[in-house]
């Protein structure tokens, strides 16, 4: 918390930034340290989640599809016939909804991962597109806020 607390206001931003790409939620984060604590964070930045506009979620979600996909390094008995339909489920989810497919998988075991993203790609294509829209918001704040966790616990390790 130390560091995120008492960094510079542009290296705040872009550390949050990293967490969620709204810069207004990263900036509203960062003009509301310090944070006493861990839970402090997180409920803030939750707040700060379920005030996001249209605009902020979008840019959110645009800064998504830069990130590296964590399944791809995924192997297992099958995983070629898995990620071809991975592939053309998540070019299915954003021709539909015009923005990246996201979807919280911490406490997801490894080997269930590409069968948990599958399932819900292929419930949510059939999804109105409003209903989509505040689902993936959902799912984005569940992945800021597990990325706040690892950004604070990297933090904190590197000061011990």
């Amino acid at each position: 918390m130390h560091r995120l607390n008492t960094a510079t206001p542009g290296a705040a931003e872009e550390a949050l930034l990293a967490c969620c790409g709204s810069r207004r939620w990263a900036l509203r984060l960062t003009a509301h340290r310090p944070y006493p604590d861990l839970p402090s964070l997180l409920a803030a930045a939750s707040e700060a989640s379920y005030d996001m506009s249209f605009a902020d979620l979008t840019e959110a979600l645009a800064d998504e599809s830069c990130m590296p996909q964590p399944l791809l390094g995924v192997r297992a008995p099958g995983s070629a016939a898995a990620h071809t339909a991975l592939r053309a489920a998540h070019a299915a989810y954003e021709a539909r909804f015009g923005h990246v497919f996201v979807v919280a998988l911490d406490d997801c075991p490894t080997e269930e991962m590409l069968d948990r993203v599958l399932v819900s790609l292929r419930t949510r294509l059939g999804g109105d597109p409003d209903d989509e829209r505040s689902t993936a918001a959902e799912e984005l704040r569940r992945i800021a806020l597990s990325r706040l966790e690892h950004l604070v616990a990297s933090h904190a390790s590197a000061t011990t």
